[in-house]
């Protein structure tokens, strides 16, 4: 525990039996409670968690699955559903067995999928976890060994002290990064980033691909959890859903560690059409949720006056085209309509995303 509340890491394995074992053993004592969730591994990372959590003593439960919820009355009627509905949707998570014998005096808890779902499923299912717990605090550490445990402490804090429902680290702001990052990912960071700023509205982030993260409780119970993105793309679907949900975010420095055994099983060139693909949809859901029917701004018919326009002068745009090509000369009826609806779109767009960063500066923090 830190300032007398609970804390857990959710450790998503799949086919880690080798890297597995020394992020159980280095993760720092306040960690109440560490949650593996082997994606259906098909080595034996699940043995391995089996036989360290054989070597350990059991210990004094601290997790708080028994707190008294809001009373039962006419006001709290919501809550309660709420709660409800929250305690009987394990249906639509990936089917899954908890294989410890105590689970409620052990430190470590496995959880072993029954088949396959993905990175961001096997994050879900922990989040789950931690939810229907009441865990105050709810890390993420990847089953690899890349990320430090020294800074966990750092991770959590924000989480803790200030309030922030959200902290995730940042390897691109460290002074090494350029040095031991793999070009071919810093490069794949950076595109999916900057997508990602324009897709999830926290124009500030950057490194958007790191898992190394925190969430409060309250964070946890703002978004559907088993809607979460099942794949690589995880980190950047979380994002904008904790916007949609009105959620503060702040980022830590991190130092980037590769080269310490881990073996990556992300294929860079596929994963970044899928993941452009997946915020391309998760923008306009964005703008639809939050800032029509949540919310509304005016920057949500901004966007759609820019993008609107701009279609209707891509005709125009295709015919000066084909006729400065062909050697012709283009009427100057066919130049001022492009020029009109081109300029009226593009500054609709400067406009929206002006807007849009503005209304977003409250929910980042530095």
């Amino acid at each position: 525990m830190l300032f007398d509340k609970t804390i857990a890491v959710v450790v998503p394995a799949y086919n880690e039996e080798r890297q597995i074992r020394q992020v159980l053993e280095t993760m720092p004592d306040f960690v109440d409670c560490i949650i593996v969730v082997n994606d259906c591994s098909t080595d034996n990372t699940a043995a391995a968690v089996l036989d360290y959590i054989s070597r350990q003593k059991s210990i004094q439960p601290t997790i708080k699955n028994n707190v008294i919820g809001p009373r039962d009355n006419k006001y709290n009627r919501a809550e309660h559903l709420l709660k409800e509905k929250q305690q009987t949707d394990m249906e639509y998570f990936i089917s899954s067995e908890v294989a410890n014998a105590n689970p409620e005096s052990d430190r470590v808890i496995l959880i072993n999928n029954l088949r396959n779902g993905g990175v961001g499923a096997a994050i879900a299912r922990g989040y789950k976890w931690c939810l229907d717990n009441n865990i105050d605090c709810t890390a993420v550490m990847a089953g690899d060994g890349q990320m430090d445990p020294a800074e966990l402490e750092k991770i959590c804090l924000p989480v803790l002290n200030e309030e922030i429902d959200y902290v995730k680290g940042n390897r691109l702001i460290h002074g090494g990064a350029r040095l031991i990052i793999p070009k071919t990912r810093y490069f794949g960071n950076s595109i999916l980033s900057i997508l990602t700023k324009i897709a999830s509205g926290y124009w500030h982030v950057s490194d958007t691909q790191t898992g190394y993260t925190a969430i409060s409780l309250s964070a946890l119970g703002a978004i559907k959890l088993h809607d979460i993105y099942k794949s690589y793309g995880m980190p950047n679907d979380m994002l904008v859903k904790l916007n949609i949900a009105f959620c503060t975010i702040k980022e830590v420095k991190i130092k980037p560690v590769y080269n310490i055994g881990e073996n990556s099983k992300m294929k860079v060139m596929k994963v970044i059409p899928r993941i452009s693909w997946l915020l391309f949809k998760s923008f306009f859901k964005r703008l639809w949720v939050k800032y029509l029917f949540r919310d509304f701004h005016p920057l949500f018919l901004l966007y759609h006056f820019s993008f609107l326009v701009g279609i209707l002068s891509l005709p125009y745009a295709f015919k000066i085209m084909s006729i400065v090509i062909s050697g012709g000369s283009v009427s100057s009826a066919t130049m001022l309509a492009f020029f009109f609806l081109f300029t009226s779109s593009f500054q609709s767009l400067l406009f929206a995303m002006w807007m849009d960063i503005q209304d977003n500066e409250r929910l980042y923090k530095t």
